[in-house]
């Protein structure tokens, strides 16, 4: 599973223009940068804005 991942990523870097590599580029340097923890937490977040989004934008109102 994680080389198909790698695999996945690079052929989807080889399709991408030019003017788009260098924000890519950075990106991954700041996830490289990231603790687990950091990313756990993240994704934990993620998921919780994406399952709660409705009730999230009624709480807005």
């Amino acid at each position: 599973m994680d080389n198909q991942i790698r695999t996945e990523i690079s052929q989807l870097i080889q399709k991408l223009p030019e003017n788009q590599l260098e924000s890519i580029l950075e990106y991954l340097r700041q996830v490289e940068k990231t603790s687990a923890e950091q990313v756990e937490t993240a994704n934990f977040v993620k998921k919780i804005f994406e399952e709660d989004a409705e009730l999230l934008k009624r709480l807005a109102r």
